[in-house]
């Protein structure tokens, strides 16, 4: 079972140029990519997330501002990231109930396994408790 765990893409350019970085299925990013989306102007008082998916893998990335990414394995581990460059993302796997909480001018692009299905979702804390035999 993979663990959460950071990702450093490639960082190209200069200061005086600007810079690109670039995810690829089979490369860095450990899947084949079937949706992105993005979120941003959350309020820093909210907690996104609250979740677990049965099987979508996912990567966060925080292209502006700083996201402060939570996750709990099935076994207990809590681990902490706090994303604030636009070309290191943090790797979510399936079965890891995960939380974001941004800075307001934080813009979080997702890479995600899956497209959207609501039943993949885990969305009460108890329940993922349950499913994955942690009771």
């Amino acid at each position: 079972m993979q663990k959460p765990h950071l990702i450093e893409f490639p960082k190209l350019g200069a200061s005086d140029i600007g810079y690109i970085s670039v995810g690829e299925a089979n490369g860095l990013i450990p899947f084949s990519v079937e949706r992105t989306f993005w979120t941003y102007f959350t309020p820093e008082s909210i907690v996104r997330g609250r979740h677990a998916h049965h099987a979508t893998e996912q990567v966060l990335v925080a292209v502006a501002g700083r996201i402060i990414v939570t996750t709990e394995m099935p076994d207990g581990e809590i681990q902490t990231f706090v994303l604030e460059s636009p070309h290191v993302g943090v790797y979510v796997p399936p079965n890891a109930w995960h939380t974001m909480q941004y800075s307001h001018t934080a813009v979080q692009l997702v890479f995600a396994s899956t497209r959207y299905n609501e039943q993949d979702y885990i969305r009460q804390y108890e329940n993922f408790r349950q499913v994955w035999g942690q009771q």
